[in-house]
């Protein structure tokens, strides 16, 4: 990849958020309104994907709505499942996102389905729009609960924070247009760090790139980690690396997710202490000739940190991905390439951070030139 053509995917990337979000601010204003008025009448969030890939978006979606990052907001009842299992599980009165599976049988129940089926050519690019647009449903949907809310009791604090909650009548439309106003606000944020992350920093991910692809030619694997939300981005660069996009000729990369078995990391977590879920692991499966991708949006956790120490002293090459200003992790240089999303808004890092993943993934097969 040269730099004519890192310059033209970036500008893909970008001119493809502002298009698409453009098109969906106002459908994605409705629908966070929808989506809070179900969960008010007892509704659950089923989240299916049909690929690896795709579940790993599932996840994503299920860990954001039940442990919401944004501070005083409630977790609001949200599964991942199998997409074989939909109609076992989903209630009429639930919403049920799709990544890739089948919403048919959900719709005729009489479910909210939200399918996200994003008309971009590259997959990757893709993802990263539909990334966003949940991320603006789990954040926004906040906004109409509170609402909802106000047409019952006084909005108190929430009142700085949604001016127009102040009013007695809590009018639906200025609800509207202030959630419609904040999906393009935040949609242009994405941008500008896309663009420090892929624009500025370029020669940054290029030369981790670059070493990857090295430890990969050599016999190497990736190992990959993360918690919560990361722990999803480390899924997909797994599915990402042992099943190519088709059509691009891409050799298959063996790769582990240090976060997919449950048995392991409660075992762990149980016997010895939840900083230890990694490192067990590094130890257990890593080789001198590996590479192992810690994502963080701290750069500060400790399970991440030990296990990084522990991927230097066998001698693994280790990549971290890490957002605010890189904490410890940058700060003690606790890592043999470190890619720091600066911003301190974590919705808006990880959708920075998979868009330098998916980069990655390209770069590994078509080197920078």
């Amino acid at each position: 990849m040269n730099a004519a053509t890192a310059t033209e995917s970036l500008h893909r990337r970008l001119s493809a958020n502002e298009r698409y979000f453009d098109a969906h601010a106002e459908p994605i204003a409705h629908r966070c309104r929808e989506l809070a008025e179900r969960f008010v009448a007892g509704g659950r969030l089923l989240a299916a994907g049909a690929s690896a890939a795709d579940r790993s978006d599932a996840r994503h979606v299920a860990v954001e709505f039940v442990h919401p990052v944004i501070v005083g907001k409630r977790a609001l009842p949200a599964l991942s499942v199998d997409a074989d299992s939909l109609a076992l599980l989903a209630r009429p009165a639930d919403i049920v996102m799709g990544f890739g599976a089948d919403l048919s049988a959900a719709a005729r129940l009489g479910c909210l389905t939200i399918d996200f089926g994003v008309p971009d050519p590259d997959p990757f690019v893709a993802q990263e729009l539909v990334e966003t647009h949940y991320h603006l449903l789990w954040e926004l949907v906040h906004v109409f609960l509170e609402h909802l809310d106000a047409r019952r009791h006084d909005p108190g604090a929430s009142g700085f924070l949604y001016p127009f909650l102040e009013s007695g009548d809590a009018d639906p439309a200025a609800a509207l247009e202030d959630v419609r106003r904040s999906v393009l606000i935040k949609a242009r944020e994405v941008r500008e760090l896309r663009a420090q992350t892929l624009g500025e920093d370029r020669p940054a991910v290029e030369a981790a790139a670059a070493a990857m692809r090295e430890r990969l030619t050599d016999g190497g694997k990736v190992l990959a980690l993360g918690n919560g939300g990361s722990a999803t981005d480390a899924m997909d660069i797994v599915a990402d690396l042992r099943e190519p996009p088709p059509g691009r000729g891409w050799q298959a990369r063996p790769a582990i997710d240090l976060t997919d078995d449950p048995a392991i990391l409660t075992a762990i977590a149980n016997d010895v202490g939840f900083e230890s879920v990694f490192t067990r692991q590094v130890i257990a499966y890593g080789e001198p000739t590996d590479v192992l991708v810690a994502i963080s949006t701290s750069g500060g956790s400790a399970n991440v940190i030990a296990a990084l120490a522990e991927a230097r002293r066998r001698g693994l090459l280790s990549l971290a991905l890490v957002g605010y200003d890189g904490g410890r992790v940058a700060s003690e240089g606790l890592a043999d390439h470190v890619l720091v999303t600066r911003c301190e808004h974590i919705p808006r890092i990880q959708e920075a951070q998979a868009g330098v993943l998916h980069v990655l993934r390209e770069l590994i097969e078509e080197p920078a030139a």
